[in-house]
């Protein structure tokens, strides 16, 4: 074999190993740090977080949620109490986040996955941003994949997919802490309620033993239904939650209903509502709970609507239903077709 033939067939060889190599590292890229923390410092600095702030289709954030004066506060509700357990939550499944394998560095691919800048209008990602003891963690996390999302740690090129999976909400009325009221039936004596227009009345019972409630403020000629129905239903004020909180000044209650609830203990609660558009607004106030006076104060809450009506019933509910007027004519029979008036009998044709 002359030296030359050699020389090209060595070269064939080198290409072609050349080749498979890069084939076969098209069809099994390189993982990067496959179970990496995604924020490695955060496992050292959980407890000493001081804010986490979500932006999304934004330059701002879009809900802050920080420490203020020794609790965890919503900025954007007007530092109203924050849902603390699902803060942890969000906190301690960022700081679990592993690598499992490193994804596209080229920002043109960036939105198909949710990694995206998320200012950009349309964007499917957010950003979370930690405020800790060594500064701020800024990370983007898009699309759901497999067990876990798309990920991106903000001012670095490179997405990878984490597990486990990152669920969070962008919007304030999220994160807020939604417990209201917990008030058991048997501890009712009496419901006022003054509706903006229309007759007022009471429903009320003498003791807690389970005794019966009675209506007070009948109308004449009209009678209180059965006493399961005047009472309310065990759900009405236990484990009211809210669906949102803003300033009194927001809602019009101009025209409210309200409801004075007396327990047997003493307190008294008092819930002023109203509605604007589909939304079921309440305000608070408790006479011997200063807590819950003092967290209400300026403030009214959005609850669900099947939970404001069951606080708000109208007095017509409560009594037996009116019968309905007999009828004064009835309907004469319907002639038959084949006498009807406006028609003459044919006389038969002669033969």
């Amino acid at each position: 074999m002359s030296r030359r033939r050699f020389i090209a067939l060595l070269a064939a060889a080198v290409l072609a190993i050349s080749g498979a190599l890069y084939l076969s590292a098209q069809r099994n890229p390189q993982h990067g740090p496959t179970g990496a923390a995604l924020l490695p410092s955060l496992a050292g600095e959980l407890n000493m977080v001081t804010a986490l702030s979500v932006r999304r289709g934004s330059a701002t954030p879009t809900v802050t949620i920080h420490s203020q004066g020794g609790r965890w506060t919503v900025a954007e509700r007007g530092d109203y109490p924050a849902d603390v357990p699902k803060l942890r939550k969000l906190l301690v499944t960022l700081r679990d986040a592993k690598i499992i394998e490193q994804k596209t560095s080229n920002p043109a691919n960036f939105p198909i996955i949710g990694v995206e800048d998320p200012s950009s209008a349309g964007a499917t990602g957010a950003e979370i941003s930690i405020t800790a003891q060594d500064g701020k963690h800024a990370v983007i996390i898009g699309k759901a994949v497999g067990a876990g999302n798309f990920a991106r740690r903000a001012g670095e090129a490179t997405s990878y997919s984490v597990e486990p999976s990152i669920s969070f909400e962008a919007e304030p009325r999220y994160w807020i802490e939604s417990k209201l009221l917990d008030i058991a039936v048997a501890g009712i004596q009496s419901i006022q309620i003054k509706p903006a227009s229309g007759p007022a009345y009471t429903v009320r019972r003498e003791s807690s033993a389970g005794a019966n409630f009675t209506l007070e403020g009948v109308p004449a000629g009209r009678q209180a239904a059965d006493p399961a129905s005047l009472a309310p239903s065990p759900t009405t004020y236990s484990g009211l939650t809210a669906d949102d909180v803003g300033p009194v000044s927001s809602v019009d209650f101009s025209k409210a209903t309200t409801a004075t609830v007396t327990l047997f203990d003493g307190n008294v609660i008092t819930l002023t509502g109203a509605t604007s558009g589909d939304q079921h607004w309440v305000q608070l106030q408790a006479s011997k709970d200063g807590a819950l006076t003092a967290k209400a104060s300026g403030r009214a809450f959005d609850i669900a609507a099947y939970r404001f009506d069951a606080i708000f019933r109208p007095l017509e509910q409560l009594l037996v239903p009116k019968r309905p007027p007999a009828s004064a004519n009835k309907a004469a029979p319907a002639a038959s077709p084949a006498f009807s008036a406006s028609k003459k009998p044919v006389p038969a044709s002669k033969p």
